[in-house]
């Protein structure tokens, strides 16, 4: 089954041109058609993810969903709540940097999204963007300075929305059957290679592809590649 659209959502905090940086080149190189969903912004971010997926149903063709981060676990659970209902129409997942399993808890990512949302909130997104750039690699406080300030005054309350969503749980991910690329980077402290290594055990039909942060703030096309090979690998078994 040959996928000919592919939609894929950001991570928290960030947006669909992150999302065409990353998969453009590898889908447009199969003759994927992609549609990076722009973020809600503001505490129903969520729920603008599902709705987007939901509505992609009705377009032509084989369909891959994915995402990076957030929108990877919304769109592992679309696929494990759905998979009846998309039937053959759900080509298969292009799942990048998973940060929790079930419940977030103490992950990092929840607590890193949790003290962004405090600063926002304490002192505007320009001190926010400013103290990460102070704390980050030059490529991703460029990132951040770029994609925060889209969110305006919503940038507190879709982090918060983050970083309290569950992530598909074990049994949810063991009822995936379709093919699934997982995309990690080994050296990642925000999301642990480890929970891109459990996706990969408890997804059944799965694959995993790994990069570092260094080869990924050269170029994020590597993670959207990365997550298409392991795909592919699957759909050629």
């Amino acid at each position: 089954m040959r996928p000919v659209r592919a939609v894929v959502l950001p991570g928290s905090g960030s947006d669909e041109e992150f999302v065409r940086a990353a998969f453009g080149p590898p889908l447009r190189a199969l003759g994927v058609r992609l549609h990076a969903v722009r973020p809600r912004t503001g505490a129903d971010v969520v729920a603008g993810y599902r709705a987007a997926l939901d509505a992609a149903l009705d377009g032509p063709g084989p369909l891959l969903v994915g995402g990076i981060s957030l929108g990877a676990h919304v769109a592992a659970a679309w696929a494990a709540q759905r998979q009846h209902a998309a039937g053959d129409g759900l080509a298969g997942l292009l799942l990048a940097l998973p940060a929790w399993t079930g419940a977030p808890d103490g992950a990092p990512a929840a607590l890193a999204a949790r003290a962004i949302a405090a600063q926002v909130r304490a002192g505007g997104v320009t001190a926010a963007v400013a103290a990460a750039r102070a704390g980050s690699p030059d490529w991703l406080g460029a990132e951040l300075a770029r994609a925060w300030p889209r969110y305006g005054t919503g940038l507190a309350a879709a982090l918060e929305a983050a970083a309290v969503e569950p992530a598909p749980d074990p049994a949810a991910l063991r009822s995936v059957a379709v093919p699934a690329g997982i995309a990690g980077l080994v050296d990642d402290p925000v999301h642990p290679i480890a929970e891109a290594r459990r996706w990969h055990r408890l997804l059944p039909a799965a694959a995993l592809h790994t990069a570092t942060l260094a080869a990924f703030g050269a170029d994020p096309a590597v993670l959207g590649r990365a997550a298409v090979l392991g795909w592919l690998g699957v759909t050629t078994r």
